[in-house]
């Protein structure tokens, strides 16, 4: 190619895949060079490069940078291009970190222009902004005896200065390039660029789960229901981020900035987010930080509503509560200190670069989908802009929660109207109650908090678990059990009983019993007892080792029918047809999934009827936190009727295998 005339190759615009290249900016005399040797120095070469721009020019010119200097203004945006072209390539996929011009003083005219070329805006994806105060950088121009510095008044340097600062942040917001000016400590420095060279979206999201995951686990019973609140203008009438800078400046210059950055083509995106996490670091070191939002959360005064909630579904151990935010987490983690119930509701939000992670749209809407995978539980969303949207549309209950008309947010109700054209089917909370409607009630039903149907809905348990282990008539009952010398017609007895023990101890008082009218001994009529509905229970006894325990519990249920069966797929319609309770009977519950499989085929040939798991063993890793049978109780409800609890993962082979003993089977191919 003829430098003379140089053309931008359409194919070679920039890398093919794009390295992260940090610029170092700032005037000339600001210290560039100087803290680039400092970071190589605290970082190493490792898993970052290091490179002088200008030595960049000198290495791929023809001539040097002798030669570049000579050359047309044209000509030298080209190998401008070249350059930042070949340290990108350079990184191999690693960090590469350059210090490089914004403007530089044309020494005609002594008038400082842009130098920056269409490449560097493709290429960078950081630039840090190096501010030194603009009487330092004349004493460092004037004592510089390698360069040939032409003399700039003071005042003309911090002009150069300012207007670079606000050309930059423009073009950066342009182009998807993070801006900050520098800190003034290295330390931090060397933080911010650690950070730039591992955090990606991919990242990001991962941080995010695991913080989730840190949040649902915290509690001690299976999360049966997981509430994901959004924060400003959900459970407060305020924004803590305007808050904040208010606090900051005393007006609102700081927010203009961060408003004007969610209006680039940045918009609501992982960059704007992290970009707007660099405007709170350049701003505030963490203990500044951290006195702003106390600030901010003395003055946050949550809905009552949204107390009282709170503080009634917290007591409920299946139930978690997680405040998802894409505003200031510390914030709203002093508030809820505030109000006791810190260690209650955990809080997923960014504001520092310490946090490890930013919260956008996507990320709530990615969290609700790794809820939904991997507990199997209700999630609940309650937001109020259309930011919440990705989160509502993908929970299984949304809640929309709209504050009065003067505060909430302007765009929710088009962004509301086009997600319920997708399918988005949720309710509005209305706080306080006399706030005007979103949309109408007939897309938008109304709510409340407080509603009777809402609150039974969550805190009735869809998983429980009823057993006897270490009572004396366990202790009588499981011994013939487990002693290897009982078998045959004298173990079938053994489980018979203790099928029978669990429908009087337990069962009746599960599912509940009725009055009817019976002949006294005496000769009068007087009041007996039996068990509600008996006749529209189907009792499943899953062959071989159910098989005595079905019938024990049958003994006492005399009017329910009895279904014998040893494959989920031998229970048909016609079994259930007038049933309102299943009980599935078997001698041992070792992983679950067998059990499993039968409630699948249950629930999936009538879902409304109540299911009930009565065994003799029932191993504790099937019934923990994150076994099969709570995560498969969040579809219709799933009670655990045993014996006994047992920590023995062994599973029989022959001679110990339950239905072999039972019917005296063990030495039979």
């Amino acid at each position: 190619m003829d430098p003379a005339e140089p053309k931008l190759d359409p194919t070679d615009q920039h890398p093919p895949a794009k390295s992260t290249v940090i610029g170092i900016y700032g005037i000339p005399g600001a210290g560039k060079s100087y803290l680039l040797k400092q970071l190589r120095e605290r970082l190493g070469t490792q898993t970052f490069s290091f490179y002088e721009g200008s030595e960049a020019i000198n290495t791929i010119t023809p001539g040097g940078l002798s030669a570049f200097k000579e050359m047309s203004g044209r000509d030298k945006r080209y190998w401008r291009g070249q350059a930042i072209e070949y340290i990108a390539k350079g990184g191999s996929g690693g960090t590469a970190i350059v210090t490089g011009h914004f403007m530089l003083s044309d020494h005609a005219s002594q008038q400082p222009a842009s130098v920056m070329t269409t490449r560097d805006l493709k290429t960078y994806t950081h630039i840090l902004y190096l501010d030194t105060p603009a009487d330092v950088v004349y004493r460092r121009r004037e004592d510089d005896a390698e360069r040939d510095r032409p003399r700039i008044p003071i005042a003309q340097l911090g002009e150069w200065s300012y207007h670079e600062k606000g050309e930059l942040r423009k073009l950066c917001l342009k182009h998807n390039i993070m801006f900050m000016v520098m800190p003034d400590s290295l330390p931090r420095i060397v933080l911010l660029l650690q950070d730039f060279q591992r955090h990606d979206e991919y990242h990001n999201q991962k941080v995010a789960d695991e913080c989730l995951v840190e949040a649902v686990s915290a509690g001690k019973a299976y999360p049966e229901h997981v509430l994901l609140f959004d924060a400003d203008k959900t459970m407060a009438p305020v924004d803590t981020g305007l808050e904040f800078w208010k606090h900051y400046d005393g007006a609102t210059k700081s927010w203009d900035t961060l408003v004007e950055l969610f209006d680039s083509p940045l918009v609501y995106s992982y960059s704007g987010f992290k970009q707007a996490t660099l405007l709170y670091e350049q701003a505030t070191d963490d203990d500044r930080y951290d006195e702003l939002c106390q600030r901010v959360a003395s003055a946050t005064k949550l809905y009552p509503e949204i107390t009282s909630f709170f503080r009634r579904v917290v007591r409920c151990d299946h139930i978690r509560i997680v405040v998802v935010t894409c505003g200031l987490r510390l914030v709203w983690e002093k508030v809820l200190a505030r109000e006791g119930l810190a260690d209650a509701v955990k809080v997923i939000g960014g504001g520092r670069i310490s946090d490890g992670y930013v919260v956008t749209p996507r990320v709530k809407g990615d969290l609700v989908e790794r809820l939904k995978t991997d507990y199997h539980g209700q999630v609940w969303a309650f937001g109020d802009s259309s930011l919440d949207i990705e989160m509502l549309s993908k929970a299984h209950h949304a809640i929309v929660v709209v504050g009065d008309g003067y505060s909430r947010s302007r765009n929710m109700d088009a962004a509301l109207q086009k997600a319920i054209e997708k399918g988005l089917q949720a309710r509005q909370v209305l706080l306080p109650g006399t706030a005007p409607l979103r949309l109408n009630t007939t897309v938008l039903p109304v709510t409340r908090l407080d509603d009777p149907v809402l609150i039974e809905t969550l805190v009735a348990v869809k998983f429980k678990l009823i057993h006897a282990t270490g009572k004396s008539a366990t202790k009588l009952l499981q011994t013939p059990m487990r002693n290897a010398a009982v078998q045959g017609p004298s173990l079938r007895k053994a489980h018979h009983q203790v099928g029978w023990y669990l429908a009087f101890e337990y069962l009746a008082d599960l599912l509940g019993v009725e009055e009817y009218r019976i002949a006294h001994v005496q000769g009068q009529m007087t009041i007996g007892h039996r068990l509600a509905n008996e006749e529209r229970m189907l009792i499943i006894g899953l062959m071989r080792g159910g098989l005595s325990m079905a019938l024990g519990v049958n003994n006492v249920f005399g009017h329910a029918s009895l279904l014998l069966v040893s494959k989920p797929e031998e229970v048909h319609l016609d079994h259930l047809q007038g049933k309102t309770i299943v009980l599935l009977v078997d001698s041992v519950v070792n992983n679950g999934k067998t059990v499993a499989e039968f409630f699948t085929r249950v629930r999936g040939l009538k879902g409304d009827v109540r299911i009930v798991v009565v065994a003799g063993v029932v191993q504790a890793q099937a019934v923990g936190r994150d076994g099969p049978l709570p995560a498969i109780a969040q579809d219709g409800g799933l009670t655990v009727v045993a014996l006994r609890l047992s920590i023995n993962r062994y599973t029989g082979t022959r001679g110990t295998d339950t239905g072999n003993r039972l019917f005296n089977t063990m030495d039979l191919p």
